[in-house]
């Protein structure tokens, strides 16, 4: 996934022109529209679908730079007051808080916000949920049956010495999946950080990489490199529908930490009329139904939206208490400490 910058001609004629889209979108047959360009934190097709529709259905044309959670806001912290940014895309609400904190965020409260579910939203309008995800294990069966394990169904499990390097997570200072992971520990753990920081150092023997990216060690699951990823279902679902049907997908049972990835506005844009639009139709169902089509199968927020049989079934899992604000509020210090006192994070 490069951080590259990929444009969407307004008249591209591969891209259908989605209907129903939402007030303040504008119409498609403006040219004079300034561009809007976002971060993209979910997988590249999808992101490149969102960027293309969005332009068919508002007329601006559409830019983005694919970045996970933490590059997002270390991006963000390296333009500081001039952005190269109008919104942002994807990623754990609370990574948008942690953006927030330092000034990166500014609030926009959404007409269309009101239909998703309060506990999706932030109440200042700092970020709206746009999906939702569960963390779990993907696992490779083949490679399961090699060293002598079965599917992992707990935390514990992933200590077993049968796992020695062959666990692979992002590291949560890049990566929004690993750092869901490592505030679950939190969470487990009554709140305490020096224990869930401890949970990683004993787990950190069975690790084969970090990764930057949170979807890749479930394709490095899926080559066979290593027995479990630790990743959000729907990327697992995505790898066993394209061809890894070795893989296969299971829970933690002492809780299950999720993710609502949001949407937000990147204080001082450079087209925040522009950036607003891009949020109004992310709300939409017809915009959240567009994941399911590139197989993205997180769980759309809008309740009109498609739930999909690929999609997790979040009545049938045991989802720990989400605090976003206490999550967002210790990304930075928690991601620090992982730095530190776990391992560096990946470099370029």
């Amino acid at each position: 996934m490069g951080k590259r910058i990929v444009i969407i001609a307004a008249a591209a004629a591969s891209v259908l022109i989605f209907t129903g889209c939402s007030a303040g979108a504008g119409e498609t047959t403006s040219d004079a529209k300034d561009p809007v360009t976002f971060i993209c934190s979910p997988q590249e097709d999808w992101c490149q679908v969102i960027a293309a529709e969005f332009t068919a259905a508002s007329g601006y044309p559409a830019n983005y730079v694919r970045l996970s959670g933490g590059e997002a806001v270390a991006r963000l912290s390296a333009t500081g007051d001039t952005p190269e940014f109008d919104a942002w895309f994807g990623g754990g609400a609370e990574g948008h808080l942690a953006a927030e904190s330092q000034g990166y965020i500014e609030p926009y409260s959404s007409p269309n916000a009101d239909v998703i579910p309060d506990e999706y939203k932030d109440a200042d309008g700092l970020w709206t949920g746009v999906y939702i995800g569960a963390l779990s294990f993907c696992s490779n069966t083949d490679i399961l049956s090699e060293i002598g394990a079965e599917a992992p169904e707990s935390w514990s499990d992933l200590l077993d010495p049968k796992f020695k390097s062959n666990v692979a997570m992002a590291h949560p200072g890049t990566s929004g999946t690993a750092y869901a992971a490592l505030w679950t520990q939190v969470v487990l753990n009554d709140g305490d950080q020096d224990a869930a920081l401890d949970y990683f150092h004993e787990l950190h023997s069975n690790i084969l990489q970090y990764s930057k990216s949170g979807s890749a060690p479930g394709q490095m699951a899926g080559r066979g490199e290593v027995a479990t990823g630790i990743i959000f279902a729907q990327d697992c679902q995505k790898l066993i529908n394209e061809g890894f049907t070795n893989l296969t997908t299971t829970f933690p049972k002492e809780g299950v930490g999720h993710e609502v990835g949001a949407v937000s506005l990147i204080k001082n844009a450079k087209n925040p009329e522009g950036a607003k639009a891009f949020i109004d139709w992310s709300l939409t169902a017809e915009a959240q139904d567009l994941a399911a089509e590139v197989g993205s199968y997180s769980v759309p927020t809008n309740p009109d939206a498609t739930i999909t049989d690929d999609m997790v079934d979040f009545d049938k899992l045991t989802l720990i208490p989400a605090d976003i604000a206490a999550a967002g509020k210790a990304r930075n210090t928690l991601t620090q400490r992982f730095d530190t006192e776990v391992a560096p994070a990946p470099k370029e």
